[in-house]
C-alpha cells in the first residue's frame, strides 16, 4: 500500500478546474523533501524543443499536459489498477533547460537523470522533443549493459544528421544511443513507423545493425496483438526503456505535433499497444513531441494526458514485480 501522502487530490475534494496544476494532481516534491525521499515513480518535464528542425512548441508540452492531466481519476478502466496504490507518485518539476544551449541543455539533462537513477526513482518523463530520450538514457543506461527499448513513433529517429551532419536533432536520438552503447538495437523495437522518406538510410541503418522496425501496414495488417507479442518476446525480461511519441497516433486525433504523418492508429488502437506491455519490465518511459501551439482545442495534450495514465500503470505493476 502505498503512502496515503502521495495520492492524487480527488475531484470530489476539489474541482478539477481549481488548484495549482501538477502530473494527475499529485504532490510536487523537490529534491530535499520527506516526500522525494519515499517516492517511488517520478514524472519529470522536460520543457525544451532545441532539437526541433521545423515546426517548433514541444517545450510547452509539459505545461499544457500537466493541466490536462487533471482530468485523470485513480483506477484503470480495465485491469482496475490503481497506481497510486501500488507505488508513490509524485511530480519532480522540471528539468531546467538552456533555451539558447542545446549541449548544455543535455548535460543538465544527463546529470538530472543520473541522480534520478542513484534516489532509485522511476522516471517517466514528458518531453518536449524527441532528442531530450538521448541525455534520459546517458543518464540511466549503463553502456556495460545496454537497454532494451519499445518506440512507438511514425519516424525511426534513426538519422545520421541534418544539414550536412548536425548530430543531435529530435531525429537522431536512437541512432546516437545505439551507436553510444546506451541502447541494444537487437532489443530495440519501433513500432508504427510511416510516412515519406528523404532516402531510406535510417531504415536500412537500424535493420543492418539488428533493430526490428515494424511499419505501420505491417501494424494493420499483423494487428496490436500479433506486434506486441513480437515485441515482448523481443525485450523479454530485460530493463527496458518505453518512448511513446504522440505523433504514433493518427493526426486526426492528436494533431498538435511537429512532424504529423498521417495513416496512423487511432487513439483507442494507441491504447490498446500500451496495455500489452504487460509483463515488460519497464525501467524508465517518455512522452514526448506534443506542441500545444499546433492544437488550438488541447485535445493532443488530453490525449498525451490519457496515454501518460495508460504507461504509468505499466510502470507501476513492473516496479512492483507484476504483482498486481
Amino acid at each position: 500500500m502505498a503512502d496515503k501522502r502521495f495520492q492524487p487530490v480527488s475531484g470530489m475534494e476539489l474541482p478539477r478546474f481549481a488548484g495549482v496544476p501538477t502530473f494527475m494532481r499529485l504532490p510536487n516534491v523537490a529534491k530535499g523533501d520527506e516526500l522525494y525521499s519515499l517516492t517511488e515513480i517520478g514524472f519529470v518535464g522536460i520543457p525544451w524543443d532545441g532539437g526541433t528542425t521545423n515546426r517548433p512548441g514541444a517545450r510547452h508540452g509539459p505545461r499544457q499536459v500537466r493541466d490536462y492531466s487533471t482530468m485523470i481519476r485513480s483506477t484503470h478502466p480495465v485491469s482496475w489498477v490503481n497506481p497510486f496504490e501500488l507505488c508513490n507518485c509524485s511530480d519532480l518539476g522540471d528539468v531546467s533547460p538552456n533555451p539558447s544551449g542545446l549541449e548544455d541543455t543535455l548535460e543538465r539533462v544527463k546529470t538530472y537523470y543520473k541522480q534520478i537513477k542513484a534516489d532509485n526513482i522511476t522516471p517517466i518523463s514528458v518531453g518536449g522533443d524527441h532528442l531530450t530520450s538521448l541525455p534520459v538514457l546517458r543518464g540511466l543506461a549503463d553502456k556495460s549493459a545496454p537497454l532494451s527499448m519499445i518506440h512507438f513513433d511514425a519516424h525511426t529517429d534513426l538519422f545520421a544528421g541534418y544539414f550536412g551532419g548536425t548530430k543531435y536533432t529530435h531525429g537522431t536520438p536512437f541512432r546516437c544511443a545505439i551507436e553510444e552503447g546506451l541502447l541494444d538495437p537487437k532489443r530495440v523495437v519501433q513500432i508504427g513507423i510511416r510516412g515519406t522518406m528523404y532516402d531510406g538510410d535510417d531504415i536500412k541503418w537500424g535493420r543492418e545493425r539488428g533493430v526490428t522496425i515494424i511499419t505501420i501496414d505491417e501494424c494493420m495488417e499483423r494487428g496490436f496483438k500479433d506486434v506486441m507479442a513480437q515485441a515482448r518476446d523481443i525485450v523479454g525480461d530485460t530493463e527496458t526503456y518505453l518512448s511513446f511519441d504522440i505523433d504514433f497516433i493518427d493526426p486526426a486525433f492528436a494533431p498538435g505535433t511537429g512532424t504529423p504523418e498521417i495513416g496512423g492508429p487511432d487513439t483507442w488502437t494507441a491504447q490498446q499497444y500500451v496495455r500489452e506491455l504487460a509483463g515488460v519490465n519497464v525501467i524508465a518511459a517518455d512522452l514526448v513531441e506534443v506542441s500545444p501551439p499546433f492544437d488550438q482545442s488541447g485535445n493532443t495534450s488530453w490525449v498525451a494526458a490519457s496515454i501518460l495514465f495508460e504507461i504509468l500503470c505499466i510502470v507501476a505493476q513492473a516496479r512492483k514485480g507484476w504483482e498486481a
